[in-house]
């Protein structure tokens, strides 16, 4: 997303997971995940750090702000949806240990402070997507909801997080996201087995 909004042309490679390339194996030996990017032979995992880094090389379409409080503020958000939306949208629900409603209820406890968040904005970087954005962006709509269908249960319904739903509509209609959509049918597929090999694990 961050590459096609500043306009930098770019290879991809996709792996095939969960097998994983000896390319990848050896561009990330330590955390031996996606995404991983290349510049200049320079290589750069985790995500967060890959946003940063396109931001400060290409300047145009800033991702981060500028003020020092709201760029801590991104780097929060980012911070949240990494450690606990990822937990209770993904981790919680697959393995249930408590029920599925139970479950269910305690996800959208995290999420109504995403609500809050995105109420009055048509994004949470404000006018223009951004950091927080990009990372709620790769996983809520187009990974856990998928997911979600999956297992058909809806743990954002629009009459509980209208806001939420508005913020996703909105990041529909920027063409550079469009492009970044992984295919419905084969999402919903992957990730089912993603759960099933988390429950098995």
């Amino acid at each position: 997303m961050a590459l096609k909004l500043k306009g930098i042309p770019y290879e991809y490679l996709e792996e095939a997971l969960p097998d994983k390339s000896p390319l990848l194996l050896e561009l990330n030996p330590i955390h031996k995940k996606v995404p991983v990017l290349v510049h200049n032979d320079r290589i750069l995992p985790e995500s967060h750090l890959i946003l940063e880094y396109i931001d400060q090389t290409w300047s145009n379409n800033p991702i981060l702000p500028q003020d020092p409080y709201e760029k801590a503020m991104a780097r929060f958000w980012a911070q949240f949806i990494d450690e606990q939306i990822i937990t209770v949208g993904f981790r919680s629900l697959v393995q249930a240990e408590k029920g599925r409603e139970v479950a269910i209820e305690e996800a959208r406890e995290k999420f109504a402070f995403l609500e809050k968040e995105v109420t009055g904005k048509d994004f949470f970087g404000g006018k223009t997507i951004g950091f927080v954005d990009m990372v709620a962006g790769s996983i809520i709509p187009f990974c856990l909801a998928r997911l979600w269908e999956g297992m058909r249960i809806d743990v954002i319904p629009e009459d509980e997080f209208p806001e939420l739903n508005r913020w996703i509509k909105n990041l529909k209609d920027i063409e550079s996201v469009r492009e970044c959509i992984p295919h419905r049918e084969k999402q919903i597929e992957h990730m089912m087995k993603v759960s099933e090999r988390y429950k098995l694990a």
